[in-house]
């Protein structure tokens, strides 16, 4: 567990006697110390509070079970043993998955009270001495007698999102104020900011960026504390999930030039993070009606679509590593962690599945990102209407990477990227009910009228590597329609 308040076992065991009855994630006892039954109470509680969509679950020793009244105990567990080896390491050792509970010992009005903290499964039920055990109403079971809740539990590790997980927990009124940029969350969602912290706290904990614990205090979860951090790195599970900025000189990764990582939350810090990056790409110099310009070699709304998506989808299972953007000469390669859900070739017209749904619905919310399905549509369609070199995905081990490049004239393209671009095309056209044809190929490329048969040998390329097919057997040549691969 995170840093707690001092006070925090105390509150939290008073808390606990307030509830009505034991529950599937909450076991009251007196005296009994028996290795077995706590080992089987373990896995008992663990599985449940995974069920119930608890964090973590609790037995406590020196409370009555019927009144829950605070009267003591004789357990001691830092004496306990088992065998020859002391009863919290033998736990673990017979507990798998291996859990990180904890004992807590304390003193409330005089009495000697106990506190097991277990965490909840996940991934798999927690099983002790090789056996799964669930809590039904006040009593311990063996899982496998219980097959709907055992079917439950299953279900419920797949829908665990990272969002609702807890980032920092136990923190009081003063400390949620201090570690959430509230002000940025009311700006960006163009709220009034409440008179007083109370209807602070009360949006905050309505989005769910934060949730209420057992001890009365605040827990700021995953989806409040990567959206709105003022320091990520204070939140030592997501310290690594900021962007990081790298600037290189020329095209390899030799030499760095600049490099700048995010410290604010992603809704937060977000405008910073494209001012940073827009600052550091390259800009050519345009003379129009006399005036000079400067015109970023990359489209902006492409660039800054390509970073919304690396944030919202990257896995955030995977640790030591987060979402990543690389400036070189000539391109901009943007990289998260995780392995695309959906097929690579199907990017643009596939509807569209996100592993953070909470994290993208909110970035929709505030406008960082485009609805649904449409931020790829848009890098394509800017791609093409500054007639650049077809944007590039690639599945990099357990790493996805788009890559944009600076434009090139049509004659130094090569056959890839001429056929990937007519791919993209058809797929764009297709998406906007259209076909793609000759002519609206000569605009996506750039290409003089009159140079149609260049263009008609793309499109013999594209059809050889399979990526198009006609629109219709035996269609005329000069009136040729053509439809992505998979249409």
């Amino acid at each position: 567990m995170s840093t707690v308040q001092p006070d925090y076992w105390e509150r939290l065991v008073r808390e606990l006697t307030r509830l009505p009855a034991e529950t599937g994630w909450v076991e009251f006892k007196l005296n009994n110390s028996d290795p077995d039954m706590i080992g089987q109470r373990i896995s008992a509680l663990s599985n449940s509070a995974a069920l119930e969509d608890q964090e973590t679950a609790y037995l406590v020793w020196g409370v009555q079970d019927e009144t829950h009244e605070i009267v003591g105990t004789t357990f001691n567990p830092v004496g306990a043993k088992k065998g020859n080896e002391n009863l919290e390491a033998w736990l673990v050792r017979m507990l798998a998955p291996r859990l990180n509970i904890a004992f807590h010992s304390l003193t409330i009005d005089e009495k000697p009270v106990v506190v097991l903290e277990i965490p909840a499964a996940k991934g798999q039920p927690t099983r002790f001495s090789g056996s799964e055990w669930i809590r039904v109403d006040s009593t311990t079971h063996p899982l496998r007698d219980h097959g709907g809740k055992e079917a439950e539990l299953w279900r419920q590790f797949d829908r665990r999102p990272f969002e609702s997980l807890i980032a920092q927990s136990d923190c009081t009124e003063d400390e949620v104020v201090e570690r959430l940029d509230y002000p940025a969350y009311f700006e960006r969602l163009n709220l009034p900011l409440p008179a007083d912290r109370r209807g602070i706290i009360a949006k905050l904990a309505e989005d769910r960026l934060i949730i209420r614990n057992e001890a009365g205090h605040w827990d700021i979860t995953n989806l409040g504390a990567i959206l709105y951090a003022r320091r990520l790195p204070d939140f030592p599970g997501l310290a690594r999930k900021a962007m990081r900025v790298i600037v290189y000189k020329g095209k390899t990764r030799v030499v760095t030039e600049r490099e700048q990582e995010g410290l604010r939350g992603y809704a937060s810090g977000f405008e910073g993070l494209m001012e940073w990056i827009d600052s550091q790409l390259p800009r050519n110099e345009v003379i129009g009606q006399a005036l000079r310009r400067a015109v970023p070699l990359f489209p902006e709304l492409a660039v800054r679509e390509l970073v919304a998506n690396a944030l919202i989808h990257q896995d955030f299972s995977i640790g030591g590593t987060g979402p990543m953007v690389e400036i070189f000469d000539g391109r901009i390669e943007i990289t998260n962690p995780g392995t695309t859900l959906i097929d690579i070739q199907r990017i643009l017209n596939h509807a569209p599945r996100s592993r953070n749904e909470a994290l993208a619905r909110f970035m929709r919310r505030v406008g960082i990102c485009e609805e649904r399905g449409s931020g790829i549509d848009k890098v394509v369609e800017e791609t093409e209407a500054h007639q650049l070199p077809p944007p590039l995905w690639e599945q990099q081990d357990a790493a996805f990477r788009v890559t944009l490049f600076a434009p090139k004239p049509f004659r130094e393209m090569d056959r890839l990227e001429r056929v990937h671009a007519t791919y993209l095309h058809a797929c764009l056209r297709y998406e906007q009910r259209e076909t793609a044809t000759n002519a609206s190929l000569r605009e996506r490329f750039g290409v003089d009228p009159r140079n149609s048969a260049t263009v008609s040998r793309i499109i013999k390329d594209a059809l050889e590597e399979g990526v198009i097919k006609p629109f219709e057997e035996g269609q005329a040549k000069k009136a040729a329609r053509y439809l992505p691969w998979w249409a």
